[in-house]
């Protein structure tokens, strides 16, 4: 395969981590939630759209109506991405329509909620629709062999580079004052500038990749016939087993994945007391270590194989946990094991990535990651929500550990259940006809 392409493809994850680092991780909730709370009323509410809401929960309603809108578009982007042949003008339209919207970010300011509000669920849905399309080149530009290490270099370079700029930001921020900004001044600047990396790392990847042919023409309007093809490839899912299950392992397993990532400030700073600049590098921390974890793991693969790989990953977060249960009681063990999570963490979701590539057919890597990319997003909400429930319920930030353990066991189960070489088979024998 073209080693061109895929130095290229690696600096997408490079280019779009940025985003998700600096905006979604750590700057963007506490700033949209201080702009509404500058336009609140005496209450405490706003009223978009005549709609009363806390200012405390218009950042999780955003957050909530990006993912929706990302799960009814995705699935219409794969299949875009699959009939056109024209991949990289989608690649680019929706990296740069993301990148614009996180470019407006810095421009606001007083009580500008509604903009905001605005601005992220375009940026969220660019930076989802073009994961879709990105992930779909890899079967393309990589044979089956050399995708756990073109799907780990792509994973690690993103934490690396995501890390750079999160970095940059905080210090950005830390040092405000003696550059003559405001502290909110250096979140618009810090916001900005991550658009601005996205928009411009993603010019190497547009520059390596290439078009394809497609295998099949759209019959009729692109449009409709994107919606016609994905009826058709859900009701046609149930003949990929093996990938349907792998879907479904994926689905409950990076759940509490992704719950981990976004609560652990919380478990840090509601049960272990940690300062906001303990957590902060502790954030950093996790990026830049995943980079040689997700290296590390595809190593580790190509002694035992991707799916023993991905299984021990994930038994690795399941110890974790359990130590963070019963062990974890300040900083030092905190750090500990915010360090363990980022060795696994590029690992399992490299290693996940490139499996599931194996079992999807040619012709349709657009729709099939879109629908990876919707289990993804589809239950984001659910260990989230029963975090916080077994919280309201126990009022132990601990118990809820426990939640999250289980919803590991349960995808590890599932993926043991996987055939990946049947599921490589039956792509195989169904390649887009």
């Amino acid at each position: 395969m073209n080693t061109r392409e895929q130095r290229g493809w690696y600096f997408y994850d490079w280019a779009n981590s940025a985003f998700y680092t600096t905006v979604v991780t750590l700057f963007f909730g506490p700033y949209l939630t201080g702009l509404a709370q500058a336009g609140a009323d005496a209450r405490g509410f706003v009223y978009p759209l005549g709609v009363p809401v806390d200012a405390r929960a218009w950042w999780p309603y955003v957050l909530s109506l990006s993912v929706a809108a990302q799960i009814v578009v995705l699935p219409v982007v794969g299949v875009l991405a699959d009939s056109s042949g024209r991949r990289k003008a989608l690649l680019a339209l929706f990296s740069f329509a993301g990148a614009a919207a996180t470019l407006g970010m810095g421009l606001l300011t007083g009580s500008r909620y509604l903009a905001g509000g605005a601005l992220f669920v375009f940026a969220n849905l660019g930076y989802g629709a073009a994961m879709v399309v990105y992930n779909s080149f890899l079967p393309l530009i990589a044979r089956p062999e050399e995708r756990d290490r073109v799907s780990a270099r792509g994973w690690g370079l993103g934490y690396l580079g995501g890390g750079i700029m999160l970095a940059l930001a905080v210090a950005l921020f830390q040092r405000a004052g003696a550059l003559g900004l405001s502290e909110s001044q250096a979140v618009r600047i810090s916001l900005s500038a991550a658009g601005a990396w996205w928009a411009l790392f993603t010019l190497i990847p547009l520059a390596a990749l290439r078009d394809r042919p497609a295998l099949r023409a759209p019959a009729g309007p692109v449009l409709r016939a994107a919606f016609s093809q994905l009826a058709r490839t859900v009701a046609e899912l149930r003949r990929y087993r093996q990938a349907f299950l792998f879907l479904l392992a994926y689905l409950v397993y990076n759940d509490p994945i992704q719950a981990v990532i976004a609560l652990a400030s919380q478990f840090g700073a509601g049960e272990l007391k940690l300062s906001m600049a303990s957590l902060t590098m502790a954030i950093l921390m996790v990026q830049f270590v995943a980079f040689p974890g997700a290296l590390l793991f595809d190593r580790l693969a190509r002694v035992v194989g991707s799916k023993r790989a991905l299984a021990a990953s994930l038994g690795v977060w399941i110890a974790v946990l359990a130590a963070m249960y019963s062990l974890v009681r300040g900083e030092r063990g905190f750090f500990l094991a915010a360090f363990a999570i980022a060795l696994v963490l590029g690992g399992s979701q490299a290693l996940s990535r490139s499996l599931f590539s194996q079992m999807i057919p040619r012709g349709k890597e657009g729709e099939f990651f879109s629908l990876y990319e919707v289990s993804d997003k589809g239950t984001s909400w659910l260990a989230p929500a029963l975090f916080g429930l077994v919280v309201q319920w126990t009022g132990s930030y601990r118990a809820s550990i426990l939640a999250m353990m289980a919803l590991f066991v349960a995808g590890l189960a599932l993926l043991g259940r996987v055939d990946v070489a049947r599921g490589a088979r039956d792509a195989a024998l169904r390649d887009a006809s």
